[in-house]
């Protein structure tokens, strides 16, 4: 058969991360390598090497001889829209905020029919011995395990279905400290049963339908998707077709049933331990390294709650079943965490006043909590003053968020120098530049919120957020004619006309930055 062929024969199926290996396969989007990779330092050192490009699939890891490792799944975006069919960046964010509103309830299946179910693991379980433990840097002292999703479904999350990243670490074989953000959806599940009799039951799951993964990452955007909201839902919707669950067979829970593995057990709020050797021995939080931070720093090691293992389920382990072993602070990351991040602020924007709002957007530099670009159009003189309540919204709704930038429609929010030359350009610092909210709550792992804390420890308790920065880089609406960008006429040559097509691309290969954006606009 030949390769068109191929291609042609494995259709597109998102719904396993098999699946989805497959139709990557196919489609030439995959890189493979039968070279054995160490998960200490090698696989974030080669993710970092290739950051932004096709997804890798390690065929061999060291000292795990039952499994595989892939990484750089989301790290470029294209392949992700490609991957759940979204026509570029504004249809992707639309659809997704459509999705958001209309979840496809999961569909419940037996264990006998769930993947993760084929190999079962019961009592005293050493989790670093089947699941794959990564060290991003250097700096840190020990491995890490990050790329597990919590499931919490049913009552403890008033009926709904929550999906996230915890990191941690598994120092006592089958107990693992098991860090939850402030604020987030499994700190207010915590939270709400912190004093409760008896721990929190849940599963951590391994290997997801790629749609979970993105929901995973959909944090702090609660007013949008709020405590009791179905994200398991929707990532059905993302992915076109109900996400199927299982019942866990040791805790009173449910697993991803398309997935590669699961932890199963129960969260003990006040058992709390340090999260590496080195901050216990010093007896201090947020001071020494972990492993880094969406905001781009080193993270720092806390007393975290802990994670009690009480059964490992998989797949048969001679299928080798894959590991997607997330690094921090990669384009891998950032694609995952902004995604649904941009749909939901789109979401937020609409709501508060339909129709104004263009489109959303998180350039990895800013972070994937940090900050974000809304595009706006005022269509009459009564929307002037719109996107201050906007930026107002963002920074209020999003936890952690920093720095918002509102622009028009004639710029574009996916260049940054675009974006550099509307903020040199269009703003007035003593009436443009916002600051909403100070003294309100933000993100202990952005190093400057820490320096608010003085000299008492750094955890969230003892920090304040300075308020954030809203900045309106708008054209003031009547005014459009004197902020009006000339308007160069490529749409009325076509250079193939003028040069070969070896040429053009001779000329194009020296193109760099601002003039990118430029010359496909005319501007």
């Amino acid at each position: 058969m030949n390769e068109p062929a191929k291609r042609a024969a494995v259709k597109r199926d998102v719904t396993s991360l098999r699946s989805t290996i497959e139709w990557l396969r196919a489609e030439g989007d995959l890189v493979e390598t039968e070279k054995e990779v160490n998960p200490d330092l090698e696989i974030t050192g080669l993710q970092k090497h290739f950051d932004g490009s096709i997804p890798i699939l390690f065929n061999k890891v060291k000292g795990k001889p039952h499994a595989r490792a892939i990484t750089n799944l989301f790290s470029n975006i294209r392949i992700v829209d490609k991957m759940f069919g979204f026509d570029g960046p504004v249809d992707r964010t639309r659809k997704l905020a459509h999705a958001l509103n209309r979840p496809i309830k999961s569909i419940m299946v037996e264990g006998k029919d769930a993947p993760c179910q084929e190999h079962v693991i019961s009592g005293e379980v050493d989790v670093n011995k089947w699941i794959t433990a990564i060290r991003h840097t250097a700096l840190e002292p020990e491995l890490t395990i990050g790329s597990g999703i919590r499931c919490v479904v049913g009552d403890y999350f008033d009926g709904g279905s929550d999906l996230g990243y915890n990191r941690m670490n598994f120092r006592w074989g089958n107990v693992g400290t098991f860090q939850i953000s402030p604020g987030s959806h499994m700190w207010q599940v915590y939270t709400e049963h912190y004093d409760d009799d008896k721990p929190i039951p849940l599963t951590v799951c391994f290997g997801v339908p790629p749609a979970c993964t993105l929901l995973a990452g959909a944090g702090f955007d609660y007013v949008i998707l709020p405590k009791g909201c179905d994200e398991i839902g929707i990532a059905g919707a993302v992915q076109g077709s109900p996400v199927r669950l299982v019942k866990a067979r040791s805790v009173d829970a449910y697993a991803l049933a398309d997935c590669e593995y699961v932890l199963e057990g129960h969260l003990h709020p006040r058992d709390k331990r340090y999260e590496t050797k080195e901050a216990e021995e010093q007896g201090v939080q947020g001071k020494t390294f972990f492993h880094p931070e969406w905001a781009g720093y080193m993270g720092k090691a806390y007393k975290a709650p802990t994670f009690h293992v009480s059964a490992l389920t998989m797949r048969k382990p001679a299928s080798r079943p894959i590991i997607f072993p997330l690094g921090v602070h990669t384009s891998d990351d950032s694609n995952i965490d902004t995604t649904i991040r941009e749909a939901a602020i789109f979401e937020l924007c609409n709501r508060l006043q339909p129709g104004i709002i263009q489109d959303a957007h998180i350039p990895y530099c800013m972070t994937d909590w940090g900050g974000c670009i809304i595009q706006v159009k005022k269509r009459n003189k009564i929307e002037e003053g719109w996107q201050r309540n906007f930026l107002s919204a963002i920074l209020s709704c999003s936890q952690g968020m920093r720095l918002a930038i509102a622009v028009s429609e004639d710029v574009d929010i996916y260049s940054m120098d675009d974006i550099m030359w509307c903020l040199t350009t269009r703003v007035n610092p003593k009436t443009d530049i916002l600051n909403p909210i100070p003294g309100g709550r933000g993100q202990t792992f952005m190093p400057a919120e820490r320096m608010t804390a003085g000299e008492k420890a750094w955890t969230a308790s003892n920090t304040l957020f300075e308020g954030g920065m809203g900045i309106d880089a708008t054209v003031p609406f009547g005014y459009e004619q004197d902020f009006h960008r000339p308007v160069y006429p490529v749409d009325r040559v076509k250079p193939e006309n003028f040069f070969s097509a070896a040429e053009i691309e001779k000329m194009k290969a020296r193109m760099e930055g601002w003039v990118l954006s430029l010359a496909r606009t005319g501007r």
